[in-house]
């Protein structure tokens, strides 16, 4: 299915991962990296905070974009009501891959897109269940190896070497990946930003 763009479109993610998801749904957009320091947000219930990134990365990019429409998004991993983040030690990798191990977690993505020009924006999250298989410590250890959980949240990439953990999806796998392309796509349509 080939979507056209009836309106500029621009990803405000330097994500590979939403590139792809963006780019296998035959959207034409450009990438503009939002410069927003995450960590300066307020700590806050899930489904609220990936809202609220999704919104000041969109927005932070469209204020040098007004003609365009703008796109933020924002995965979280969160396991007894605690947030992963993306690891930045081998230890804090095994740490967080134990912590999933044999066990049923959340991932929440929050999506923003917006319009400058005529004051329009549209804030959503999506939310997935997703189960690990029992992960033996050379499986675990191998798999840190691979540098691969190093830039994802929760330590792990389902659309790559991780796969071999997930037992289950209940929900959006593209959500996990980091985008819900579904729930985007429904929106750029209704909005009239793209069309068949």
């Amino acid at each position: 299915m080939n979507y056209r763009n009836t309106e500029k479109l621009i990803l405000a993610s330097g994500s590979p991962r939403r590139r792809d998801l963006l780019t296998q749904a035959c959207l034409n957009f450009d990438i503009h990296v939002s410069a927003v320091d995450e960590s300066a947000v307020p700590v806050q219930p899930p489904d609220r905070l990936v809202r609220e990134l999704a919104r000041l990365k969109a927005t932070d990019v469209a204020r040098s974009h007004p003609d365009a429409w703008t796109i933020g998004a924002d995965t979280i991993v969160v396991i007894d009501d605690t947030i992963l983040g993306k690891p930045d030690s081998i230890d804090s990798a095994v740490s967080m891959l134990n912590r999933l191990n044999n066990r049923i977690h959340r991932v929440f993505t929050g999506f923003c897109i917006t319009h400058p020009g005529t004051d329009q924006t549209v804030t959503r999250h999506v939310s997935t269940d997703v189960a690990f298989k029992h992960l033996s410590k050379d499986e675990i250890d191998w798999y840190v190896s691979t540098k691969e959980p190093f830039d994802k949240a929760g330590g792990y990439g389902i659309q790559d070497m991780g796969a071999f953990m997930v037992k289950s999806v209940n929900g959006s796998y593209t959500n996990v990946v980091g985008l819900p392309v579904c729930e985007v796509i429904d929106e750029l349509n209704r909005l009239n930003i793209i069309n068949l």
